[in-house]
C-alpha cells in the first residue's frame, strides 16, 4: 500500500491534486504512516503530500513540508498553519488534537502580510 492511500487501500482524492509526486515523511521511515496529509504554501503555488501518524505535531508536519515548498525560509514561526481556514495557535499539539484527520488539507501562510504590486 502506498503512502497516499488509506487503510482500505483507495487512494484520497484530494492527495492526488496538484501535488509534486514524491510523498514527505514526518514520521521516521521505519514507522507506518496511516495518514497522508496535503499541505499547500500560497506563496509557492504548490502543494506536497507529507506522510504522518494522527499523533505527529503540526509543527513537525509544518517542518518538513517547509523545508521543501519554502526552503529559503529562515524562521519557521513568521509562518502560520491553518487547518479548516482557522490559525493552529498551538502547533506543539497532534494532529488528531489539532482537528486534522486523514486526507486533511493544511495551509500554510506568512504572518507578516505583503503589499501587491
Amino acid at each position: 500500500m502506498s503512502d497516499s492511500q488509506n487503510s482500505a487501500g483507495r487512494s484520497h482524492f484530494v492527495n492526488q491534486l496538484r501535488v509534486r509526486p514524491d510523498v514527505l515523511r514526518a514520521v521516521p521511515s521505519e514507522a507506518a504512516a496511516p495518514w497522508t496529509l496535503r499541505v499547500q504554501a500560497a506563496e509557492a503555488w504548490d502543494a506536497v503530500r507529507v506522510a504522518c501518524t494522527p499523533d505527529t505535531s503540526v509543527r513537525d508536519v509544518k517542518r518538513v513540508a517547509m523545508g521543501n515548498l519554502l526552503p529559503d525560509v529562515a524562521e519557521l514561526d513568521a509562518w502560520m498553519v491553518k487547518l479548516h481556514g482557522a490559525e493552529v495557535a498551538n502547533e506543539a499539539v497532534s494532529l488528531r488534537t489539532a482537528g486534522a484527520r486523514d486526507a486533511s488539507t493544511l495551509f500554510l501562510m506568512s504572518r507578516r502580510r505583503r503589499p501587491l504590486k
